[in-house]
């Protein structure tokens, strides 16, 4: 049976209860929607005594079926102010899963905010203050715990960002070899985490027993197809070799990857910070530096890194995408050391990289510091560290930066940091932008991989094409999967339900997926609905207004086209 753990932040109290019927069915993203529809008043601060913190393992989140292990992370955004979840690999979700723990729910607010780090094993689960961690970095602390508590634990912490509740902060959590630092990075949770008082969370599974599947065999076996369609797909094999950056000289090509706060969608530098530099580096430089690892064990698509300097030193782990185009091209930057030490001192301090990065572009565009000038951002970051009133300016995000220093070119969806792809010229995930619950999150519906079958640069079935890649989205996160392996299911789409049957026995068909999808999204949108977040939102005036080179376009969907992406035929097909 599956437990789920309360810990009040303001009286200490823990306690573990059941999955009733409303929850047995849920995990990961669709369990966070429904306590928070449930439980969370709407109009709540999100730094308030009313807001929870939820934790929660995927549905194969105790399984060993590849990438499975994520673990997801959820509340009122601070920066959206409606329903937000983002999730992670590493180590925490597995240990999570293993425990038989669906979810960890943080509620209300300690009277004094003394850093507490809320232990959970086999046994049971205590609070134990540490001040001794109070504004530690985030490697710090992470070593610190697993010194302390061992190596096979599983940590999730926040950095100085979170503590001080900085609206950009994120919660990061280290893979099985403590090198790899991971982010459930988007909307400000890191900053929940911190008004609850929470430094870390450590999760350990020894001594957890087994657990019992419904059938064992039919699950080894559908996890065995699911590995072996990802094995036979190409994309594989590139994400293995170049990682996430892979996609960075398609997305140069496509006009789409931000440049000088997005004035453009072609950077010059980009073949200086592309997959497949980063790459060549890597092999050259040797030491430390690595590729083709993973971020959750288990997982065969290894699409992680370590970056090195020229000694062969890390600097960070991994590099993605969307850090190097935020805070590479975004700021005018094409040194890749320099942008692997930017997202290293995020990490760090504990930052969204791609909220920071927007941040930092939209500074540049007021004149406090000159685009390129990568010295000048680092500073900016060391401020951020410190607290002092410029770093708490850029640590509150993208929004608020532009308030500040009255700036009208702020690339923000409902308050949110857009990522690392230009709408104009992929309208597409405009479209996802405008009308997921999640407002400027790539991860909730990435129309880059329909590009070659949709005109990105078009009109015409973007909003069909944005409510399939969502509610593909939404199963994935449930589930507690990467959401590269969509490419396995897009084969296969009945193999999700043969999954979940083999684990739980549901008798579930392909139809009862869908429709586990849809009331999953559902469920945020009527959470928005009551916080008064406007559904859809639109895209900031300038992407309007403004033509994007080098292809010279605007988001031109009308609203309408917006508002038929929730009101139109449900797909019959999500995968």
């Amino acid at each position: 049976m599956q437990k789920i753990l309360r810990v009040n932040t303001r009286t200490g109290a823990l306690g573990f209860e059941s999955c009733g019927e409303g929850t047995a069915r849920l995990g990961g993203r669709a369990l966070i929607a429904h306590v928070l529809l449930g439980e969370v008043p709407p109009t709540c601060e999100p730094l308030g005594r009313r807001n929870k913190l939820i934790v929660a393992s995927g549905l194969l989140g105790d399984t060993r079926v590849t990438t499975a292990g994520r673990v997801s992370l959820g509340a009122k955004s601070p920066l959206t102010q409606g329903v937000k979840e983002a999730n992670v690999g590493g180590t925490a979700g597995q240990a999570l899963g293993r425990l038989g723990i669906r979810a960890v729910i943080l509620e209300d607010a300690p009277a004094s905010l003394i850093p507490r780090v809320l232990f959970v094993d086999a046994h049971g689960a205590r609070l134990m203050d540490m001040p001794e961690l109070r504004r530690a970095s985030v490697s710090d602390t992470c070593r610190f715990l697993r010194h302390r508590f061992g190596e096979r634990v599983g940590v999730l912490c926040i950095g100085p960002a979170g503590e001080m509740g900085m609206r950009a902060a994120g919660i990061a959590t280290m893979d099985h070899t403590g090198v790899q630092v991971r982010y459930a990075a988007r909307g400000g949770l890191g900053a929940v985490m911190g008004s609850k008082g929470i430094k870390a969370m450590v999760f350990d599974p020894q001594d957890a027993p087994a657990p019992q599947f419904h059938d064992a065999k039919a699950l080894s076996e559908a996890g065995k197809e699911l590995a072996r369609l990802l094995l036979e797909d190409p994309k594989t094999e590139n994400r293995h070799n170049f990682g996430t950056p892979a996609v960075l000289a398609l997305c140069n090509e496509l006009g789409i990857l931000p440049t000088r706060n997005f004035r453009s969608g072609n950077f010059e530098g980009a073949l200086k910070i592309s997959g497949e530099a980063i790459a060549s580096l890597i092999d050259k430089r040797g030491g430390d530096a690595r590729k083709g690892t993973p971020c959750v064990k288990g997982c065969v698509i290894q699409c992680s890194n370590v970056f090195a300097n020229a000694a062969g030193k890390a600097i960070v782990a991994s590099i993605q995408y969307e850090n190097i185009a935020l805070l590479g091209s975004n700021c005018g930057i094409d040194d890749i050391d320099a942008i692997a030490e930017l997202n290293r001192l995020c990490n760090e301090v504990g930052l969204d990289a791609i909220e920071t990065g927007a941040a930092i572009g939209v500074a540049m565009e007021a004149g406090v510091l000159d685009f390129g000038d990568a010295d000048a951002a680092r500073a900016l970051l060391h401020e951020v560290r410190r607290g002092t009133p410029l770093g708490r300016i850029i640590g509150n995000g993208a929004a608020i930066t532009g308030t500040v220093f009255n700036v009208r070119r702020v690339p923000v969806v409902k308050g949110q940091a857009i990522p690392a792809y230009d709408p104009r010229s992929l309208k597409g995930i405009g479209v996802t932008y405008a009308t997921s619950p999640m407002g400027a999150d790539h991860t909730a519906g990435n129309a880059l991989e329909t590009a070659g079958t949709v005109d990105p640069r078009g009109t015409e079935g973007q909003a069909e094409v944005s409510r399939r890649l969502q509610l593909r989205a939404a199963v994935l996160d449930s589930l507690g999967v990467c959401l590269f392996i969509r490419p396995a299911f897009v084969k296969k789409p009945e193999l999700i339900a043969d999954l979940l049957n083999a684990r739980y026995g549901w008798g579930w068909t392909y139809r009862d997926v869908r429709a586990f999808a849809a009331a999953c999204l559902a469920d945020e949108r009527t959470f928005n609905e009551r916080a008064g977040v406007v559904e859809p939102g639109d895209l900031p005036e300038f992407m309007r207004d403004e033509p994007l080179p080098p292809h010279d376009t605007v988001f031109d969907l009308p609203l309408e086209d917006l508002e038929r992406t929730w009101t139109a035929d449900p797909p019959d097909d999500v995968f």
